[in-house]
């Protein structure tokens, strides 16, 4: 693998975590897999067999083809491989074909897809200020955030279990990310440009790429007290950014655009015809409101059914919460960058249109980057990160998954508090005495729901209890991070003020 060749220079350590995951999502390829995994068959199917032309109106499937084009392409490359396993999986009217030859192809895919995202945590470990670091490797924040990355519980089960490609788009995110702590700029927005081209979830954190780009690169200079220098702003900077978002967008869905087929594309990207709420509730804003309506309604406060309360509004309302205020001081640097796009992926989560579970990853994956700097964001880090790694159990239901899913969630939740509490031991405890209770109820809650429920009366007639429990549980959890998180980047101080970029 290429990524583990690059990981070499920063030490065996680093190797050593990478061959080991690697390893480990060997062992995961027979387990459980989603829909998911039918889903990216047929779009391999649907970008072989069919003229581009056709890509975003076939329909033979129920799952049709609805990530940007970028991936659309991806899928084509890939199928061109697909084809020397199986030439079967690339028909499109073979549905739910899943031959040994096509589990292994689409499994290994994934896997070595993810050498991007070990390139990327190798790159973000060079960002990490290492003042903190012990004499043990163990104690060191480049090993404590490698493994909090590299051994991510969410992406494992999400990507290697449940199946999709989240790995390599995150890698993407992330080195994103680096280069704009790395203060190559316009390296970072073409990443960011690319990233949203292949997965339009990512607009999620746009605004964040935004205004600290229009602030601390089209601005070049500060007065002495950290605030704009009004005629220091850099039209050339501005257009460069421009022209990247320009010729990236062009190479994307022009051809689309030649096609007359643009309104087509954007229907399936945005089919805001969908509800509200997730089949399965994420463990949102909503979920809470939800839950809420519907106790009322069995006390008799409330004639309506599940979420009939919920206002009528657009999705671009639902949009408009989902992004926090930013405010546009560029004193706080790249780490205030890094905070500020957490808090909009976290709002997006919170307040979104049909927000999936999954979409949590989007706000845990960068804010374990914070999580080894100060205890605070650590402590914020340990709380979104347990309560929303739980919310995705019930993706995983097959019992065969159980003890898996169980075990390297205890695994991954322990060292990373454990790890943590070592580095910040000369500070204040990472939990108060409501945080610790709350994230012990996990516990009790996971065997009501997977070993006393089943056995109860209930099962039939109320299977939604399990569901419902769990993704109120932890929506109380992640809303009690986001307010942390919230409070946080408005109250804490400036780290410094910056130089001339």
């Amino acid at each position: 693998m290429a990524a583990l060749g690059i990981a070499m220079g920063a030490g065996s350590w680093f190797s050593a975590l990478v061959l080991g995951v690697t390893l480990l999502k060997c062992l995961l390829i027979p387990t459980y897999h989603s829909t998911d995994f039918e889903v990216h068959r047929n779009w391999l199917a649907i970008t072989h067999s069919l003229p581009v032309s056709q890509w975003y109106y076939e329909a033979t499937s129920e799952w049709t083809l609805d990530y940007p084009p970028f991936f659309a392409w991806f899928e084509y490359a890939l199928s061109h491989v697909a084809k020397h396993f199986d030439q079967e999986m690339l028909n499109v009217h073979n549905l739910n074909y899943a031959s040994s030859k096509t589990l292994l192809f689409q499994r290994f895919s994934v896997i070595i897809t993810d050498a991007l995202f070990v390139y990327a945590v190798h790159e973000c470990c060079k960002c990490i200020d290492g003042k903190k670091a012990g004499k043990e490797l163990t104690e060191k924040p480049k090993f404590i955030l490698s493994v909090l990355l590299l051994w991510n519980f969410g992406l494992l089960i999400v990507d290697h279990i449940h199946f999709q490609y989240n790995g390599f788009l995150f890698g993407l995110m992330l080195l994103s990310i680096a280069r704009v702590f790395q203060k190559r700029h316009m390296e970072g927005a073409f990443l960011f440009a690319v990233l949203l081209h292949f997965k339009h979830i990512y607009l999620y954190v746009a605004p964040a790429y935004g205004i600290y780009l229009l602030r601390c690169y089209c601005f070049t200079a500060n007065k002495p007290d950290g605030s704009i220098r009004w005629n220091s702003f850099s039209f050339v900077r501005l257009i460069s950014l421009g022209l990247i978002v320009f010729l990236v967008s062009a190479l994307s869905l022009g051809p689309f655009l030649a096609l007359n087929q643009l309104p087509q594309v954007f229907s399936r990207l945005f089919p805001f015809k969908r509800g509200l709420c997730h089949a399965y509730w994420a463990p949102n804003f909503w979920a809470l409101y939800n839950a809420l309506d519907k106790v009322l309604s069995v006390i008799g406060l409330n004639d309506k059914w599940f979420g009939s309360a919920v206002p009528t509004h657009s999705p671009s309302l639902s949009d408009s919460l989902g992004h926090p205020h930013l405010h546009s001081d560029c004193h706080i640097g790249s780490r205030g960058f890094l905070r500020c796009l957490i808090l909009c992926a976290l709002s997006s989560f919170m307040f979104g249109w049909h927000v999936h579970e999954k979409a949590i990853l989007l706000a845990i994956l960068p804010m374990s980057l914070l999580s080894v700097g100060k205890a605070g964001d650590a402590s914020i880090f340990l709380i979104l990160t347990t309560t929303g790694h739980y919310s995705l159990f019930p993706l995983l239901f097959t019992a065969p998954e159980l003890p898996i899913k169980i075990l390297l969630m205890l695994l991954f939740t322990i060292y990373s508090i454990s790890s943590l509490k070592t580095l910040f031991r000369k500070e204040k405890p990472l939990f108060n005495w409501m945080e610790t209770f709350y994230l012990l109820g996990l516990g009790p809650l996971e065997v009501f729901c997977e070993f006393v429920f089943p056995f109860t009366s209930w099962k039939l007639k109320y299977s939604f209890i399990p569901l419902l429990l769990t993704s109120v549980y932890c929506a109380v959890g992640i809303t009690y991070a986001w307010f942390k998180l919230y409070v946080s980047v408005l109250t804490d101080p400036p780290v410094g003020k910056t130089k001339r970029q």
